[in-house]
């Protein structure tokens, strides 16, 4: 007679039981540290390829700091001593050897320690850090509204190609495709600040202070209010790029055999398109937002100008306008190493959205 995986033999209460729920439970644990290893010896193994490309831009960073420009005259003005020209000269470190000061600019980034704005006076680390949180709100808001109107808009173009609304869909994002960031923005104002006068035309409205250096916009309705017209403006471009692409990768999915396969079995077209269809396009719109993201906080500079907004793309501006060489030195790396952080989130979401990467498929 055959015998059940659960089924008990011996008698006088003796039992003998299945191994298997304790080897699926060993499989179990030991897949998850294999895949724990996994993981920890892929962050590392990015977090060493950024290595020469941070220090890359450093050395970048340092030759505009070094040899562009003249800190001196900026700093001292025109009305100075040739004694307090070598002074200043001494006190910057501008007369010590190559290998000597890139060394102590490189330590000195790596602690934050920028030197001071040429033009504000202050130091350039304690600047940067206080005109971050606008710049981060403007784009985190601007990238969201890409992706909870881009990615439905895509579905539906893509699911109801010939429908008249899919293609009045098509003709918006050609538009936002072409308008120029600058001009969007200036219409923008003129539409609804000048000419409805629902929002304001520029600043970030009050804010308010949370810990030692973070403020938000989003406490008051006034901070909303003056969020809207630029986070339109900046998100508008990366809208019509995630709708796009979306809708391309949906009617491409659409064709594929196991969707055939999925209608012959008899599941809906909910289950399909959501279930199925929307999943597998998820990878190529999690690598164009995570990039898009870092382009939204590196290229934010004409959005923060047109409306005003004190992020650190106006403060970019103006220290290009000003020679304000240590601002600028410190905005590239900052950007990189951005980059690089965003590069390394959007490879680990690979793994949490394809299961194809996870067991190696």
């Amino acid at each position: 007679m055959g015998t059940s995986p659960g089924m008990t033999f011996g008698g006088h209460g003796s039992s003998i039981r299945s191994p298997r729920p304790a080897a699926r439970a060993h499989w179990f644990s030991s897949t998850i540290q294999g895949y724990s290893a996994f993981m920890l010896g892929f962050i590392v193994s990015r977090v060493l390829q950024a290595v020469p490309v941070l220090l890359a831009v450093v050395l970048l960073s340092f030759f505009l700091f070094a040899y562009l420009g003249d800190p001196v005259s900026i700093m001292l003005g025109q009305d100075h001593t040739p004694a307090q020209r070598l002074a200043l000269i001494a006190e910057l470190g501008l007369d010590q050897p190559f290998p000597i000061r890139f060394w102590r600019f490189l330590l000195a980034t790596a602690k934050g320690d920028f030197g001071i704005s040429y033009r504000l006076a202050q130091p350039v680390g304690p600047l940067l850090a206080s005109r971050l949180p606008a710049t981060l709100e403007l784009a985190v808001t601007a990238s969201v509204l890409a992706f909870a109107v881009g990615v439905p808009m895509g579905v539906y173009t893509g699911i109801h190609a010939r429908s008249l609304l899919s293609r009045t869909f098509m003709i918006f994002s050609l538009v936002g495709v072409s308008l120029p960031t600058f001009l969007l923005g200036i219409l923008l104002i003129l539409m609804f600040s000048v000419g409805l006068g629902w929002l304001p035309s520029f600043g970030r409205g009050p804010v308010t202070h949370i810990g030692s250096w973070w403020t938000s916009g989003f406490t008051s309705w006034d901070g909303i209010r003056a969020l809207i017209l630029p986070a339109v403006t900046l998100g508008l471009f990366q809208m019509t790029v995630v709708m796009r692409l979306v809708r391309s990768e949906m009617l491409e999915v659409l064709r594929s055999d196991y969707v055939r396969f999925a209608r012959a079995r008899g599941l809906t077209d909910r289950a399909i398109n959501f279930g199925h269809a929307l999943k597998n396009t998820l990878v190529p719109v999690i690598t164009v937002i995570g990039l898009q993201f870092g382009g939204i906080v590196a290229f934010s500079l004409v959005t923060e100008t047109v409306f005003q907004w004190p992020g650190m793309g106006l403060l970019l501006v103006q220290s290009v306008a000003s020679a304000d060489i240590p601002v600028i030195a410190a905005y590239l790396p900052l950007i990189a190493a951005l980059f690089v952080a965003i590069n390394l989130t959007v490879d680990l979401a690979y793994y949490a959205v394809d299961p194809r990467l996870r067991f190696g498929v």
